[in-house]
């Protein structure tokens, strides 16, 4: 792991970044497409660890996750790559604002952000998966944090051409990442684990059908999430509208996973952080229906896992996961599929 350096305000000029939406959509991504075989040998599947989609040239498992904090207040929407993340958690900070860190595995946008900085919670997030942790800088506190997870640190300091200003925005709320020279700078790679269990397509589904569902973060960050049973997928609305990126695409998740969480110090306070290890209530949103159980976590060093009420461990469809981190009180409204 290498080491932060101290914070400094070193700023990479990049000119013409919101110039052109095509640069944005350039990624390093996987193929989809499947191979045939004419022997009577069954070909050894390859998936992605994040998404259980089809990796079949491996690509995912020769490179590191790469996780990046973004920014969630009305003032950074539309959001750059957010969609091409294969998990995102979203996450209270003070003043019960939400955050985003958004893991990338599969594919790399040239184009992410806006990028904020570093909290505690993020340290619970990232020590099982390693590999990359890009911010804009943060409280000493949330520094020390971070710097005692097996992550690589890249912040605006030491990101180079990595990292770079969108002057057409407001600061600081126009930092923004090249995933694919944020990858490049991490070092050894150490390839993630599976975070989720997959079910295939030929599973039947289960739980109850739901039509939208509101998770009911505080202090205006209500995100809701409508079921579109034409592409599979929950399309996600924040501040009152779809959520839409700077690129024109609307943010879907496959799968949306609602953890109630305690935050240690309180929720919404400075320094508080969300305790993902133990366990609580979940409510798992897959395939248009809503399953409930259990997280479970043992240690920070393990990933967590997810079981129905009856015990059984809950299956996602593979995709792109969004994780919740609701705080223990909150509430999720749930409506059913007419």
């Amino acid at each position: 792991m290498r080491r932060l350096p101290l914070v400094v305000m070193a700023i990479v000029l990049l000119s013409g970044v919101a110039a052109s939406t095509s640069a944005a959509d350039t990624t390093t991504t996987t193929s989809a497409t499947t191979t045939t075989t004419t022997t009577t040998m069954v070909p050894h599947r390859r998936v992605a660890a994040l998404t259980g989609l089809p990796d079949p040239t491996a690509v995912t498992k020769r490179r590191s996750t790469l996780t990046i904090k973004m920014d969630n207040t009305p003032q950074a929407h539309p959001q750059y790559g957010v969609n091409k993340a294969d998990v995102v958690y979203e996450e209270i900070v003070e003043g019960g604002i939400t955050r985003l860190a958004a893991i990338f595995n599969s594919n790399l946008p040239t184009i992410v952000g806006p990028v904020r900085s570093v909290r505690r919670t993020d340290r619970e997030i990232v020590f099982p998966i390693g590999g990359i942790f890009a911010f804009s800088g943060g409280a000493q506190y949330a520094i020390s944090s971070i710097e005692t997870a097996p992550v690589t640190l890249i912040d605006q300091s030491n990101a180079g051409a990595a990292m770079f200003r969108d002057f057409s925005r407001p600061p600081p709320h126009n930092l923004f990442a090249n995933a694919e020279l944020l990858m490049k700078e991490g070092g050894k790679v150490h390839s993630p684990p599976p975070l989720f269990t997959y079910a295939s397509r030929k599973v039947p589904a289960v739980g109850a059908p739901v039509g939208s569902f509101t998770v009911n973060f505080l202090s205006g960050f209500a995100t809701s999430f409508q079921w579109d049973g034409k592409t599979r997928t929950w399309l996600r609305s924040i501040f009152g509208a779809p959520d839409v990126t700077a690129t024109g695409v609307r943010v879907a998740p496959t799968n949306v996973i609602v953890m109630s969480v305690n935050y240690f110090g309180g929720v919404g306070v400075e320094g508080s952080y969300a305790q993902m290890v133990g366990s609580g209530p979940v409510e798992v949103f897959t395939d248009g229906r809503l399953q409930k159980g259990t997280w479970f976590r043992r240690n920070i060093h393990l990933t967590t896992a997810y079981r129905s009420a009856s015990g059984k461990v809950i299956a996602l469809r593979p995709g792109q996961t969004w994780v919740e981190l609701l705080a223990t009180g909150e509430t999720v409204s749930v409506y059913a599929r007419p």
